[in-house]
């Protein structure tokens, strides 16, 4: 049956030269965002398993330079993952916020969260600087090429998560918790969680593995 409804015309006037269509019902599906956003997380994580799977190929091909026993700063590092970790937890907390439909609560908490999402890009990028200033950059060899570019496309991906946060603070600022922002921040937020459950695989293949000997 075709959704195409005839327009009424009132009495005694012409009939118009184009049809007019009415399409009824919401253009957007229900759950149609989740589900493509389910979709890219899955393409995303085929990305990380190439990196993943070239750092388990390339990680222990030093070229006669350090290795990441004599590099990883295990403290420093697990500083980092503890700021990543405790992001997703405020987050969560930002997420109940919303469901009780306080503006300023959802803001707080996403606020902190881009805070220690900060901190942790800012440590990252000190030990990238360590490192480089140590002589050992991604051309000293493929164990750090490797390195560099899984650890790196995964900060990448933070700045990205970062950028949304702000972007989605000022949408919550100028229109409120509208169905809109509600689904954008539940997107957002498994970006979010899925950043800390690679971390987690980050941190134990190539920092923990790493510092064996």
């Amino acid at each position: 049956m075709s959704d195409t409804v005839a327009p009424t015309l009132p009495p005694g006037a012409a009939p118009s030269a184009e049809p007019v269509f009415y399409v009824p019902g919401e253009h957007h599906p229900q759950n149609g965002t989740l589900l493509g956003f389910w979709v890219y997380l899955m393409s995303d994580c085929l990305i990380f398993a190439c990196l993943f799977a070239t750092y388990g190929v390339l990680g222990r091909n030093y070229a006669a330079g350090p290795s990441g026993a004599d590099l990883f700063d295990l403290p420093l590092v697990a500083v980092n993952t503890s700021l990543l970790l405790l992001s997703s937890i405020t987050y969560g907390f930002a997420m109940l916020e919303m469901r009780r439909n306080r503006i300023g609560g959802t803001q707080l908490w996403l606020a902190v969260t881009g805070i220690l999402g900060l901190g942790f890009l800012g440590l990252e990028l000190y030990e990238f600087a360590h490192l480089i200033h140590q002589g050992a950059g991604p051309q000293r060899s493929a164990f750090l090429s490797s390195f560099f570019t899984l650890v790196g496309t995964h900060g990448l991906h933070v700045t990205f998560g970062i950028v949304w946060l702000v972007t989605m603070m000022i949408q919550v600022r100028m229109h409120g918790l509208i169905p809109e922002n509600r689904r954008r921040l539940m997107c957002l937020s498994m970006f979010w969680h899925f950043l800390d459950l690679i971390w987690v695989g980050v941190f134990t293949f190539v920092y923990l593995m790493g510092v064996l000997p």
